[in-house]
C-alpha cells in the first residue's frame, strides 16, 4: 500500500505559492520566513515517516527495510515537490513508506498503528525540541536568546515545534491520502461500508477542496495554537 499524492496538487501548490508570498512586506522577508522553517521541514518529515516505516517493519511488514526507509536520513524521505510545498504552499508531503499490508501479523492492527506512527512522532519532537528551547533560553542566564544569534536560534527552535505540530493535525484530519483517514478506517472498522470507496476514489479532490476553502486552516490553526501554548507555558516558560 502507498500513500499517493495527486499530481493536481502541484498546480495548486502554485496558486498557495502566490497567495502565500502576497502576505510579506517583501521578497526578502517572504524567503527570510522560508529559511527559518526549512529545518522544521525536513526534521518533521523526516521522523514523521522514518516513524511509519520503523512500525510497519516492526509489525511484521519486511517492505520498509528492503526500501532503505528505516533511517531519519532525509535523503530517504524528502519528496522534492513536497518539501517545496510545504515551503511554500503551506501543505505538503514526504516520500510515502510503502507497505504491503499481507506481511502484518494482524492487518487491522498493523495498518492502524503504523498509520499513527507518524502523527505521534510528530508530537515527540514537538515536545523534544520544547525542552531544547528551554535549555537554549537558558544560556548565559538568558543572554544568548537576547542576542542576535540567540534569537535566530529560538525561532528555528519555535519553527521546528509548529511545524510538526501542522503535520500532525493535517494529517489527522480524515481524508485519503492523509493518514488520519487510514487511522479512522481501522479504528472503525469501515472498509466493506459503500462511502469508504466512494471517499478513497475522490479523497485528493476533497482535500484539495478543504484546502481551497481554507476548512483545514480552520481545523489546524486552534488546535495547533492550543498545544503551542500548553507546550511554551509547561516546558519552556
Amino acid at each position: 500500500m502507498r500513500r499517493r499524492i495527486d499530481p493536481v496538487f502541484a498546480v495548486f501548490m502554485v496558486l498557495m505559492l502566490f497567495s502565500s508570498m502576497r502576505s510579506y512586506s517583501s521578497v526578502g522577508d517572504w524567503f527570510y520566513h522560508i529559511l527559518m522553517i526549512i529545518p522544521g521541514v525536513i526534521v518533521g518529515i523526516s521522523f514523521h515517516e522514518f516513524a511509519h516505516g520503523w512500525v510497519a517493519y516492526k509489525m511484521g511488514d519486511p517492505t520498509p527495510k528492503f526500501q532503505g526507509r528505516l533511517t531519519v536520513n532525509p535523503a530517504a524521505h524528502i519528496d522534492p515537490v513536497g518539501l517545496v510545498a510545504l515551503m511554500f504552499a503551506g501543505f505538503g508531503w514526504g516520500r510515502p513508506v510503502e507497505i504491503n499490508p499481507a506481511n502484518f501479523k494482524n492487518r487491522r492492527k498493523g495498518e492502524f498503528l503504523t498509520s499513527i506512527a507518524g502523527v505521534v512522532m510528530n508530537l515527540l519532537i514537538a515536545v523534544i525540541f520544547g525542552f531544547i528551547v528551554k535549555l537554549v533560553i537558558g544560556i548565559g542566564g538568558g543572554s544568548f536568546a537576547l542576542s542576535g544569534l540567540g534569537g535566530i536560534v529560538v525561532d528555528v527552535l519555535m519553527y521546528v515545534i509548529m511545524i510538526n505540530l501542522v503535520l500532525m493535525i493535517f494529517n489527522l484530519i480524515p481524508v485519503p491520502p492523509l493518514d488520519g483517514f487510514t487511522i479512522v478506517t481501522e479504528l472503525f472498522n469501515v472498509k466493506r461500508t459503500p462511502a469508504y470507496f466512494t471517499v478513497v476514489r475522490y479523497g485528493s479532490l476533497i482535500l484539495l477542496g478543504l484546502i481551497l476553502f481554507n476548512v483545514t486552516g480552520m481545523i489546524i490553526s486552534p488546535c495547533v495554537n492550543a498545544i503551542m501554548g500548553l507546550i511554551t507555558n509547561v516546558i519552556i516558560l
